[in-house]
């Protein structure tokens, strides 16, 4: 087995991604290559191949630079998935561990792997967030006798207001972004910058699609879809704060379900969530089920020691709790320039 480092993929790559069954949107090189185009981080295609030559195993990595200097390794930043996709456990551990060798040839802080399965080694092993995963059913009417009464009395409440719903893509983005940043304020987190979720439309236009819930023309809750054959992932929704207790954000995802199963979807992936978390809640209450993620991480030293929850980093915490306070357009200023240095 040989396994190689390349700032560019094989010929055969997204081939190869596009049959495996354990790879996810996030491994094809169109998404690898997306923290590329937005922020100029550059992008690492480790590849394994057999003694003929064939492709047995990829992994692709994304160099991000720290906020305070040095830089991390991360498969795959600002999405859920990625890590190694290989046939065989021998083939996926020669390409983590080759994953490593690039951190200390970068000399990077850590190196994490954000894969759904467990793999043994030297890696520190953060288990505190699962995906929440609901079965479609094949239309719509059966959804609503699966939610029960409480959930569809929610979903109706902004009917009052007769909210206007729209769905498509690029020409949606502006709606999307004015309600998504103040949502990321409000939770106290640095906004991605509008061009990073342009290009992520540039990139996979056939994957991703805009729900957005208006009220007199005027965006109040808004989600980005990513689809993949039969998979839909819903990894960034938002709503004004205002809006919630009308019940936008309840009409918000009702609307993106009914559209996935529109369009054929059989799953539901509602993104990662802290078990007993209130987003955790919140998903569960639509019949998701939890999917344990297993994120690998290699560190210079103290190689096996566990490494922190984000959830419970009090300095993370405090941190949230300042950016919450600064004036809007200070953090629309300057959380564009610090988001990407964050480890998503």
């Amino acid at each position: 087995m040989k396994v190689s480092v390349s700032h560019r993929p094989s010929a055969q790559w997204d081939a190869y991604v596009e049959a495996h069954p354990a790879a996810s949107v996030y491994h094809r090189s169109c998404w690898v290559d997306i923290p590329r185009k937005a922020f100029r981080q550059p992008a690492l295609y480790l590849e394994a191949r057999d003694e003929a030559g064939a492709l047995t195993g990829v992994l692709p990595l994304v160099r991000q630079p720290g906020i305070a200097g040095g830089c991390f390794l991360t498969s795959l930043p600002y999405f859920n998935y990625g890590g190694a996709v290989a046939d065989s456990e021998e083939t996926a551990q020669a390409l983590m561990l080759r994953a490593a060798q690039a951190g200390r040839e970068q000399r990077a802080s850590y190196v994490e792997l954000r894969d759904v399965a467990r793999h043994d080694g030297p890696w520190q092993l953060r288990t505190d967030k699962v995906s929440m995963i609901l079965n479609l059913p094949a239309d719509t009417q059966t959804l609503g006798k699966q939610i029960g009464a409480k959930l569809r009395s929610q979903i109706r409440r902004p009917e009052r207001d007769g909210p206007q719903v729209r769905v498509g893509g690029a020409e949606l983005l502006g709606d999307f972004y004015a309600v998504f940043r103040r949502n990321m304020h409000h939770l106290g987190t640095p906004v991605l910058p509008l061009k990073f979720f342009r290009t992520v439309l540039q990139s996979a236009p056939a994957h991703c699609a805009i729900v957005c819930i208006q009220k007199d023309q005027q965006p109040m809750a808004a989600a980005l879809l990513v689809l993949n054959g039969e998979l839909a992932e819903i990894p960034w929704a938002c709503c004004l704060e205002q809006a919630k207790p009308l019940g936008y954000n309840m009409k918000l995802y009702w609307e993106c379900l009914a559209f996935v199963i529109g369009k054929g979807c059989k799953r539901f992936d509602f993104g990662r969530s802290t078990p007993d978390s209130g987003t955790f809640r919140f998903k569960a209450q639509w019949g998701a089920a939890p999917l344990q993620l297993h994120w690998h991480r290699w560190t210079p030293t103290a190689e096996r020691s566990a490494p922190a929850n984000s959830s419970d980093d009090p300095t993370r915490t405090r941190a949230a709790n300042i950016w919450r306070r600064l004036p809007a357009f200070v953090a629309d200023c300057c959380g564009p320039l610090i988001a990407p240095r964050l480890p998503w």
